[in-house]
């Protein structure tokens, strides 16, 4: 039988807990147990799809199509294993379950409540990893902080868990901070103290603390902290503010995070966590030999979370490269034919990055058309590729009036269209082209080349809108490849421009399966893209200077 471990937050949103949770796991996988994590999020929509960016953050889209909270990403990233369907729920999702057979008559008559009818429901996702024996240890997130009216159903079905499963199958570990007063220099224990009140109030208690902080915690505030939380003292666990979330896996075994879990669900703790590669990955990104600039052109860069997995693949990409990749955010709406060369000139590489809606587009097709003309190593994904292919129509071919149909319906040159599944469509949550799709791969092709010459590959998808294969002949010769296609329907998932650097966008979303240990091959290859052309224009600098000099 699975063992179930609960990650709750308290005092503030935004302390880390996806982060502690996929730290926490990636220990005990490293320990050699099978573990997998979920997440409940308390909002109402069913998931985060129809979500603005800016309201949740990017939506992350797993192999079988669903559309999920971005912690799942992390989840993905540390433990190098890939998530599903039943890796996130909502309150959407529960009570619309509970709605559905409530409709079907399956509670004969009775009053329909949210106990024991919801918190049954939320108790049967959780409980559902652990059935099938493919895991040892099921690890739930619980989203939202200890307060919030929307969380209360989620901490009741916890309450009761830990009676039902016992003290050796269940254990709750809540995440708190504790604020430093810089004026009083002192470290403060009354919001911990004050948040695992009101979750003991509920009828949870913690069995492990993990304290969030920007100064160590010494020995007597640990003390204290155990005193007034009814936990031991090895159980209040530091977790100080580090460079890069990668560390948190060797901090929380620092403070033997997963040993003392162990202990507590009675299971072997016998070896030391294998975390060898993660060390190595840990020093190329600590002691990188060189640096790259790379310009991430949005519509939402005011909010890092709207593009964390591009983010971390950059990240995981740079490692690969031992090379420091410092992304500069520019923000597509500011970006005119006039100002294009001044904001993208210091850079080694350009992204255009995803998105849904015609603002900001004329300052992407700008700037892409900067870095075909000036050889600037260029990456488009989804958005970024339809918007290369919308510039190379437009002022290659000559088709000026050239555009996608989702900002011109009217345009005469519908180079990107809607997708033929997609125009019955009218409701907008989950019905996207979403999941892993095939695309079979050009030979020859430079697509080929990053992927180590495969026939075919497997990326993850979330979009409407398809290159329009009615104008395919006439941009193949004009110069633009289509490097790989999807075999079953024919949908253009890669264009390339030979003969530059680096031109290549995808119609899939490749950030969405790089990981520590598995680096997105696109990412890697334009990466190193960028490094060579910021070697290259480095060495045209000392030559001009030397010039200068001996002139």
């Amino acid at each position: 039988m699975a063992k179930y471990i609960f990650v709750t937050g308290g005092v503030t949103s935004s302390l880390g807990k996806g982060i502690i949770a996929a730290s926490l796991a990636k220990l005990l996988q490293a320990r050699g147990f099978k573990v997998t994590i979920q997440k409940f999020d308390p909002y109402i929509n069913v998931d985060p799809g129809t979500l603005n960016p800016y309201e949740h953050g990017e939506c992350y889209v797993t192999e079988d199509g669903a559309e999920t909270d971005l912690d799942l990403g992390h989840y993905e990233r540390f433990l190098n294993t890939p998530t599903s369907q039943a890796n996130n729920v909502t309150t959407g999702r529960i009570y619309q379950t509970v709605i559905n057979k409530e409709r079907e008559g399956a509670y004969l008559g009775k009053t329909v409540q949210v106990i024991p009818h919801i918190t049954d429901e939320i108790k049967r996702r959780i409980l559902l990893l652990g059935k099938d024996n493919k895991f040892d240890i099921v690890i739930t997130e619980l989203g939202g902080t200890v307060g919030d009216i929307e969380s209360l159903p989620y901490i009741e079905a916890v309450r009761q868990l830990q009676w039902e499963l016992g003290e050796e199958d269940c254990l709750v570990v809540h995440l708190t901070l504790i604020p430093y007063l810089r004026a009083a220099k002192e470290l403060k224990t009354k919001p911990t103290q004050h948040s695992v009140r009101l979750l003991s109030e509920n009828g949870v208690h913690p069995d492990i603390i993990v304290c969030r902080t920007e100064e160590p915690l010494y020995r007597e505030l640990k003390k204290k902290i155990a005193l007034f939380c009814n936990v031991q003292v090895d159980a209040v666990i530091e977790a100080q503010d580090v460079g890069t979330i990668y560390e948190v896996p060797l901090e929380m075994m620092r403070e033997k995070l997963d040993v003392i879990c162990l202990k507590k669900l009675n299971l072997p703790v016998e070896k030391e966590p294998e975390l060898i590669k993660w060390r190595e990955f840990l020093d190329k990104l600590k002691y990188p030999k060189t640096k790259v600039t790379i310009g991430l052109i949005g519509k939402y860069v005011e909010l890092q979370d709207a593009y964390k997995s591009i983010l971390e693949s950059f990240v995981h990409a740079g490692a690969v490269n031992e090379c420091k990749v410092i992304v500069q955010n520019i923000h597509s709406e500011h970006i005119t034919p006039e100002n294009v060369s001044e904001k993208l000139k210091n850079l080694d590489g350009l992204l255009v990055a995803p998105g849904f809606g015609h603002r900001g587009i004329e300052g992407k097709i700008t700037a892409i058309q900067y870095a075909r003309e000036n050889h600037l190593p260029f990456f488009g994904i989804c958005l970024g590729m339809q918007m290369a292919v919308v510039e190379y129509s437009r002022n290659v071919l000559g088709l000026r009036d050239a555009h996608s149909t989702e900002m011109n319906p009217e345009t005469p040159y519908p180079v990107i269209n809607l997708m033929e599944e997609q125009k019955k469509i009218t409701k907008m949550g989950g019905t996207m082209r979403l999941g892993s799709y095939a695309c079979e791969l050009k030979p020859g092709s430079q697509a080929a080349e990053i992927y180590h010459n495969q026939a075919s590959i497997n990326e993850r998808h979330r979009h409407r809108y398809e290159f329009n294969n009615d104008f395919l002949d006439q941009l193949e010769e004009g110069g633009l490849v289509a490097s790989g296609k999807n075999p079953e329907t024919g949908l253009v998932e890669m264009i390339e421009l030979p003969g530059h650097p680096f031109f290549i966008g995808g119609q899939f979303h490749p950030e969405l399966k790089s990981t520590v240990e598995s680096p997105a091959p696109i990412f890697v290859s334009f990466i190193a893209a960028a490094k060579s052309f910021a070697e290259s224009r480095n060495g045209k600098a000392k030559q001009a200077e030397e010039k200068m000099i001996h002139d």
